[in-house]
């Protein structure tokens, strides 16, 4: 096997970057940059903490983030599973890194920053659905804001609705999960999660 192992090695091996690839790059959103982050109801948010690296999905009904100045951002934590990897990893490294993604667009808008977790009273109250607050909000200090070259999401049709894969060619969640524990209930688990996702979404 031959290894790239130096930086060297490996922009010699890519060459040179365009101009458009740097030019992008801002450290605050432009006005451009914020009519992409204000339609966008779906992003992931990776973290780095000291058991490795963690990617969380995150979406909302409306903007995942709510933009407080061009190089702040705030994104309610709303309900999930109770891991919170990725609020764990901030506490310890508050370095992440944001993706939104809108379907029908073959970019994506990619954001670094650093960021702290928020259980202001206000700031939980502003963001209230169905009359329960996020039990946090995390806010994002921008340090790096760009789109992404469409290519990816073109090779991968990813927008295109006639590739969708069709209910049951894949494992459900209480499958995956009874597959790795055999007295887990999965046929009970898939059957309850609708109803149960319905009462807990907020």
């Amino acid at each position: 096997m031959t290894v790239l192992k130096t930086i060297d090695e490996l922009e010699k091996h890519y060459g040179p970057v365009g101009e458009a690839s740097l030019i992008k790059v801002t450290d605050h959103l432009t006005s451009a940059y914020r009519q992409i982050v204000d339609k966008s109801c779906f992003c992931t948010l990776s973290t780095v903490g000291p058991e490795g690296l963690d990617c969380s999905p995150r979406g909302d009904a409306g903007p995942v983030v709510r933009i407080k100045d061009p190089r702040t951002l705030l994104m309610p934590d709303r309900r999930g599973n109770n891991r919170i990897d990725s609020l764990r990893n901030i506490i310890r490294d508050p370095r992440v890194s944001l993706m939104f993604m809108i379907p029908g667009w073959n970019n994506v808008l990619r954001i670094n920053g650093h960021a702290v977790i928020s259980v202001d009273p206000a700031q939980l109250a502003s963001f209230v659905m169905e009359g329960k607050e996020p039990r946090s909000v995390i806010e994002i200090t921008i340090e790096e804001a760009y789109f992404q070259c469409a290519r990816a999401l073109m090779r991968a049709d990813l927008w295109n609705t006639e590739s969708q894969i069709a209910k049951g060619d894949l494992p459900t969640p209480g499958q995956i999960m009874q597959e790795i524990k055999d007295s887990f209930d999965g046929s009970t688990y898939d059957a309850d999660w609708l109803q149960r996702a319905k009462g807990s979404m907020w």
